[in-house]
């Protein structure tokens, strides 16, 4: 893969994973073959800060995790309203990293 196409993929979408990932993301991405690109271009990836002000206004009613993929987190957090409200406000502070870390997860999928 052209490390130029690679840094500009990186620039672009870096918001949405951990930074601690992202040399992982880059190494893989040199190795990969160029007729993944596509796939890696359309992969589905949740903005973090959408989420969070999903959290902030929904998140008693687990939409917030509905929205990253989290289906069985966001029905428990819907029939106890948000864990009464006790991780609603947990999830205030933790949902961008459960964001990023989905988005890693989804990407890992392509790459491996």
């Amino acid at each position: 893969m052209d490390a130029q196409k690679v840094d500009m993929f990186i620039m672009s979408n870096g918001k949405f994973f951990e930074p601690h990932h992202i040399a992982q993301i880059r190494e893989r991405l040199l190795l990969m073959d160029d007729n993944k690109w596509g796939m890696i271009q359309a992969a589905p990836m949740k903005d973090p800060q959408t989420a969070l002000i999903i959290s902030i206004f929904l998140g008693a009613y687990g939409i917030d995790r509905f929205y990253i993929g989290d289906t069985g987190l966001g029905v428990g957090k819907l029939l106890t309203c948000g864990g009464f409200a006790i991780w609603t406000i947990i999830d205030w502070f933790g949902i961008q990293k459960a964001t990023r870390e989905k988005n890693f997860e989804k990407l890992q999928q392509f790459l491996y």
